[in-house]
């Protein structure tokens, strides 16, 4: 076989012919029927695993081999043909398809650098049946559709190699070893409090029939909806600079709670702090909130009881914390129903679709509505999983510096355990760039939400002092949140 005599005889790469080498490379897509595109894959992953060719003649030999990547992709179904024998292909071998026999041979003529002679006219047709019987040709026709033998790795640099492989291994390995997990007991943790939540919250709003029926006053709701209105208009243009982003909550499938209208429901203020005038002779909305508030409160108890931990307390502790911390949860909880749209709580059906007007109805003005919500919209953005959220409430119901607290170290230990976990869990499953500075965002929320319940007692206190609205409200929204009237 003439034409393998340089390679044979172990004499200086010589570089194909292009037109040699393109002419074999499109006999060989003639007889698969198939596409270039690996060929183009084989010659990158080689010039990758042998990173540079000798010298500038076998590089030129590359760049005569390396043609564009035609659209479509070969189809996985149609076998792959051997170039050399016809026998089914396993892959591109030094630059080449073929069958693992073809490309053992290649490998092993060129480093015992043989040379053959055909015993024919050096024309032999090589096939699967016959191609050991002249190994002249059969060389002759792995160098005709393209295989070279720079492509053939040295012993050192296979194991370079491998060594490489080895080493990457061992690096992911570590990156792997180093990168934060949860516990086991951490998970744990998060699961309870997962089922907690689910416990206490009803997907339906079912239970929300039971209330007192909503009553919605024409002249309340004129006046409100002005307001409410410049509210939506003044958070639409903050919307744009926020710094949270612009998703909402897209792990939750549903809301998760009644609104927070405990705030909104059971305070008022009078009209020369209020900044916009409510009619407080006629809340036609309390009774509905008040006992929504009520029905939202006896949730929050039950989640609270079952936090890791919490039964550990003393029932002084216990008690003093979900007084505290009640309005709070309930706006956390809230946020689930609240919608960037139209800056409502929706909770089923038209008759649960809360507004700012209807909060007004409550005995509310805009000096709480306001803040409160820009803090919903504020939450809503960080797009939180359900798992930080009820880390979340969990953190702001044990609050060591809670008036009343007792033992604050074990509300302490408590609650640094619960961050401990939502920092794990937020370097661990929150991909960025949702997760950059995202816990710092959440106890900003949690400082919020201090400022939203000061504003909220101080308009409850308003309102409870007068008998006629006081009688509106329950027993236990009485108990917790306190009766001015003796």
């Amino acid at each position: 076989a003439p034409g393998a005599q340089g390679l044979l005889l172990g004499s200086p790469a010589i570089p194909l012919p292009v037109a040699d080498v393109t002419a074999g490379i499109f006999l060989l897509k003639e007889n698969q029927g198939g596409s270039m595109s690996q060929l183009q894959s084989s010659w990158d992953m080689h010039r990758q695993s042998v990173g540079c060719l000798p010298d500038a003649d076998t590089e030129m030999v590359a760049a005569s081999t390396s043609l564009p990547d035609p659209a479509g992709d070969l189809d996985r179904n149609v076998p792959r043909i051997c170039g050399v024998c016809g026998d089914r292909a396993t892959g591109f071998h030094f630059n080449a398809m073929t069958c693992e026999g073809c490309k053992g041979f290649f490998r092993r003529s060129m480093k015992r650098k043989a040379m053959f002679t055909c015993p024919f006219n050096g024309d032999c047709k090589i096939t699967k049946d016959n191609r050991r019987h002249c190994q002249a040709c059969r060389l002759k026709r792995c160098v005709d559709i393209g295989m070279m033998k720079e492509f053939i790795l040295t012993d050192e640099e296979v194991q370079r190699k491998r060594e490489m492989i080895l080493k990457r291994k061992e690096e992911e390995a570590l990156k792997e070893s180093l990168k934060p997990k949860l516990s086991e007991e951490q998970q744990k943790v998060i699961d309870t409090l997962l089922e907690a939540h689910h416990k206490t919250y009803d997907p339906t709003y079912a239970d929300f029939t039971k209330f007192r029926p909503p009553v919605r006053s024409s002249a309340g709701s004129r006046g409100a909806a002005r307001s409410s209105s410049l509210l939506t208009q003044d958070l639409s243009s903050e919307d744009s600079t926020d710094l949270f982003g612009s998703d909402a909550f897209g792990t939750f499938p549903e809301p998760l709670e009644p609104p927070t209208f405990s705030n909104l429901v059971l305070s008022e203020e009078n009209d020369e702090s209020s900044s916009m005038n409510i009619d407080l002779s006629h809340l036609s909305m309390l009774p509905h909130l008040a006992d929504l508030v009520s029905y939202s409160i006896q949730k929050v108890i039950g989640f609270a009881k079952m936090i890791p931990g919490f039964r550990d307390l003393a029932a002084e502790d216990q008690i003093a914390l979900l007084k505290s911390s009640a309005i709070e949860v309930i706006m956390l909880r809230s946020n689930q129903s609240f919608t960037l749209e139209d800056m409502t709580w929706t909770c089923g059906s038209n008759d649960f679709k809360y507004r700012v007007s209807d909060v007004t109805q409550a005995g509310h003005s805009m000096d709480l509505l306001e803040p409160l919500v820009k803090f919903q919209v504020g939450l809503k953005k960080l797009n939180l999983h359900e798992e930080e959220h009820v880390l979340l409430m969990a953190i702001c119901i044990l609050s060591p510096d809670r008036p009343g607290v007792q033992d604050t170290s074990l509300v302490e230990s408590l609650q640094d355990r619960l961050s401990d976990i939502l920092q794990t869990y937020i370097r661990c499953r929150h991909p960025p760039p949702g997760s950059r500075l995202l816990y710092a965002k959440m106890i900003q929320k949690l400082a919020d939400l201090r400022s939203l319940n000061e504003e909220h007692s101080k308009q409850y206190r308003c309102l409870s002092f007068q008998p006629e609205h006081s009688m509106q409200l329950t027993p236990l929204v009485l108990e917790v949140f306190g009766n001015e009237i003796s």
